[in-house]
């Protein structure tokens, strides 16, 4: 029987539905049972993939080609299990379904409305594609009271009264402040928080309260009275050190054994050794290394969540802080790059859109290889790492993108066809932006005796990509010649994967997005091989 676990968020936005809902499908799988986590987002767009990362951070992708939500990037970190597209649903993909099926002549000419139609979709997703789930916990983007979230918070209510208590819970995050001036936390929002919840007809079970300041016990009481839960329903969410100290955290405030009470569950006590292992890495690193990430959209981190995670679980594999010094690309373009990256132990120039910084990535890939600096190339940045040796290994002063416009030789340019599975995807450059993209997982074949191979200890992978201009092939030889490696290429063999510079320490640049599929107990390889070549030079410099 699938139990069904509803998270919404009060007060303010940004308290971190998504890291609770994650260190809580890992508390809940620590114990034994089998988890699933989705998100569902009340924006209007059909999905994030051609919002601006200011706008929404990063995008996130899944191995059946969904550009979702970040938090779902959480929700695999804290649990290893592999997010589908059935697990990220938007207003937009809803009304797109429901006026689709009124356009076919579905609803059999009744008038369609959000009651019951709009909510009836969205009940649809929560239970579609769900199997032998002992938990599916159900994140709702947005905070109570705004409109847009309105019919998915109807439909969660519906859903309360249609599985009953033995199968739903419904879990409120709120904040509780502290006023300085007054030497006090407040209750107050919270309280707010949970009527307006309850002018919407759904009664929370728990609230969780993150706070700056312990909750004591009159506090906890009071909320409880208000809000109508039971004291030890009301569970702290203390600031910590690490996000991968707040399943151990949460754990310690009962909120798994709460959860447990609700269902009537009595199962072991939880397993948290790999959490325990991951965070005395975390506080007990041998040493420190400097990471220069060259990119576009360095004023919000969350625009580069997963690979900033990814850097943390390569320090995490080699036993080392990794101090990541965020770059402006547009910095080089402007300045010398030695001025920024000398006291750097590796550079990373990630993915991204657009000519801005474009200029200032291909410098920071040239200090890199010429003084034999670790690089890592992720998507655009080995794109721009190829135009550099195009440029100044094989001597193609013309060498540039399509991407920007025309230009005298076009080493990367516009993926117009490639194959996935037994079909063939086309596009051109009239094509809509949203999920025309190469997307998902792609099998690459590494040559034997490559770096990459060595790294991978395996000669064919599955990565993750998205990306809609390639690596023109055409140039390969030209810049194998020059020095330049491709050590991995699609199965076809028309579409270069990866590459390196065969006589650097460490010079690699990859197609896909490593960065998705990197974990706290199972750290990336490349990664891991990165932050490794990191430390080797910290101890040259």
């Amino acid at each position: 029987m699938t139990r069904f676990i509803f998270i919404t968020g009060g007060v303010v936005s940004s308290l971190g539905k998504g890291l609770c809902s994650a260190a809580l499908g890992a508390l809940l799988q620590s114990r034994g049972y089998k988890v699933r986590l989705r998100k569902l987002d009340p924006y209007l767009n059909v999905d994030p993939g051609t919002m601006s990362p200011y706008q929404h951070g990063e995008v996130y992708v899944t191995d059946d080609g969904a550009e979702t939500d970040l938090d779902l990037g959480h929700y695999e970190r804290f649990t290893g299990v592999p997010s589908r597209t059935s697990d990220n649903v938007t207003t937009g993909q809803i009304y797109w379904k429901v006026l689709s099926r009124e356009r076919r002549g579905d609803y059999l000419g009744a008038t369609v409305q959000v009651i019951p139609h709009v909510t009836d979709a969205i009940k649809e997703f929560v239970h579609a594609d769900v199997g032998d789930e002992d938990f599916v916990i159900c994140e709702i983007g947005g905070t109570v009271g705004d409109i847009e979230g309105l019919p998915f918070l109807e439909a969660i209510r519906q859903l309360g009264n249609e599985l009953g208590r033995q199968r739903s819970l419904f879990v409120h995050l709120t904040l509780v402040p502290y006023i300085a001036s007054a030497g006090e936390l407040k209750t107050k929002p919270t309280q707010h928080s949970v009527k307006e919840l309850l002018g919407v007809g759904i009664q929370p079970d728990m609230i969780v309260c993150r706070a700056e300041q312990p909750i004591d016990r009159d506090a906890r009481r009071k909320m409880a009275l208000f809000c109508n839960i039971r004291e030890e329903a009301v569970v702290q969410a203390l600031d910590v050190d690490s996000i991968y100290a707040v399943p151990r955290s949460y754990h310690a405030e009962g909120l798994d054994d709460e959860v447990c009470r609700h269902f009537q569950m009595e199962p072991p006590a939880p397993d948290l050794s790999t959490w325990d292992r991951v965070m005395e890495r975390v506080r007990h690193p041998d040493g420190e290394v400097t990471i220069g990430v060259v990119g576009k959209y360095t004023s919000l981190l969350d625009s580069y969540k997963s690979l900033a995670e990814a850097l943390t679980h390569g320090g995490i594999a080699n036993n080392v802080r990794v101090k990541v010094k965020w770059l402006d690309a547009e910095l080089f373009e402007r300045e010398d790059a030695p001025a920024y990256l000398e006291d750097v132990h590796g550079i990373l120039v990630p993915g991204g859109f657009g000519e801005r910084g474009a200029e200032g990535k291909i410098a920071a890939a040239n200090f890199a290889r010429e003084r034999q600096v670790p690089y890592f190339g992720i998507c655009f940045g080995m794109q721009m790492a190829v135009i550099e040796a195009a440029r100044n290994l094989a001597g193609i002063a013309g060498a540039g993108t399509t991407e920007f416009g025309p230009c005298d030789d076009p080493v990367v340019g516009l993926l117009t066809e490639w194959t996935r599975g037994n079909t063939v995807e086309r596009r051109d450059s009239a094509s809509d932006k949203g999920g025309t993209m190469r997307l998902g997982a792609y099998t690459a074949h590494l040559a034997q005796g490559s770096r990459i191979a060595q790294i991978y200890d395996a000669v064919e992978i599955s990565e993750r990509h998205r990306h809609r201009y390639e690596v023109n092939v055409n140039y390969r030889e030209v810049l194998e010649k020059a020095g330049l490696h491709f050590a991995g290429m699609s199965p076809d063999g028309e579409l270069p994967e990866t590459v390196e510079v065969p006589s650097h320490p460490w010079y690699l640049g990859v197609q896909f997005h490593p960065e998705l599929k990197s974990k706290p107990f199972d750290p990336h390889p490349l990664f891991t091989s990165f932050i490794h070549a990191a430390v080797e030079q910290s101890r040259l410099m």
